[in-house]
């Protein structure tokens, strides 16, 4: 499959931002899988994001929170007293509270999309949510999304990047696929996500706006889990088109990306948590060298308003 295929040492170091040495000892420790072609050692991504998931329950920070369902709504846990709880799915939120945890401030993540993690926060149950919405009818993202979700309550919106939202369509796009408009064409089938999700918002706003009804919209119903798996199946012949991040489809063979608009990605926070240590803390990792060097990594996103204040809701 696309997905899988063959990486390098240098090339897993770079997706995880540490050095060849690193990946060596991991694979000594039994930490991350490999297989060897000749003496030249070889990865698969199905591997790297196999040690990733691991981590993310094991090392760097605290265990992911459980989940449970209130009023039909996903709202993560809260266990642990005066931690600081980042919500989101994008793996730069896993750095921020490895930051925090390597400053002694408790840190947890919840992988949440942007409407949950809104909605967490405004039930006081996470400290920040990561969210990336597009209110197609304001031309805007997020800050009619936390006036409507979040009513009556004092929200900063710190900027994290902007990135590259578009189509994933077949290498060579043989069905000539250009815009919004293709997605009423009946020889055109699409794979979408579930509620909440930024890709899922955009689509059904861009859908209004455009009169089309979702049911004429072929595979409109047929929902995938993240970005990645869409963009593989996508690249592997099961549709013609999804919507999702420039960033994962430079991780697929197989795959073209028509870039559609700019998305700006933002953590959402009470305004008065700013104003405690843990907040003047936040700030600082975000604004700070070594935090914008690590990040730098991450092609397709711009960072130029980084841990600025964007909006104040």
């Amino acid at each position: 499959m696309a997905l899988n295929k063959s990486l390098s040492t240098q090339e897993v170091a770079d997706i995880l931002h540490v050095s060849k040495s690193t990946i060596y000892e991991l694979i000594r420790r039994g930490e991350i899988y490999s297989y060897k072609i000749g003496r030249k050692v070889r990865f698969t991504q199905d591997d790297v994001d196999a040690y990733i998931a691991r981590s993310r329950h094991e090392q760097s920070v605290l265990p992911v929170k459980k989940i449970e369902v209130q009023s039909s709504l996903l709202h993560p846990a809260q266990e642990e007293s005066g931690a600081v709880i980042i919500s989101g799915q994008d793996v730069v939120l896993d750095i921020i509270a490895n930051y925090l945890h390597q400053k002694s401030l408790p840190s947890q993540r919840v992988y949440l999309n942007s409407f949950e993690g809104l909605l967490a926060l405004y039930e006081e149950k996470v400290t920040a949510a990561a969210c990336h919405l597009y209110a197609a009818d304001e031309k805007c993202f997020n800050v009619p999304f936390v006036k409507r979700l979040l009513p009556g309550i004092p929200v900063s919106l710190i900027n994290i990047s902007y990135r590259t939202q578009g189509f994933y369509v077949t290498a060579g796009n043989p069905k000539e696929i250009h815009g919004w408009r293709d997605l009423a064409r009946r020889d055109i089938s699409i794979l979408n996500r579930r509620h909440g999700s930024s890709a899922r918002v955009l689509l059904d706003g861009q859908l209004q706006r455009m009169g089309l009804d979702k049911r004429m919209v072929n595979g409109y119903e047929k929902e995938m889990n993240s970005h990645l798996t869409m963009a593989a199946a996508i690249a592997s012949g099961e549709a013609d088109l999804a919507i999702g991040t420039e960033r994962i489809s430079r991780q697929i063979d197989g795959l073209d990306f028509i870039p559609l608009l700019q998305e700006r990605f933002d953590l959402a926070v009470h305004r008065e948590f700013l104003e405690t240590s843990e907040g003047e803390e936040l700030l600082e990792i975000l604004r700070s060298a070594p935090f914008r060097k690590e990040i730098r990594h991450f092609t397709g996103n711009d960072y130029r308003d980084l841990g600025k204040i964007i909006a104040e809701v």
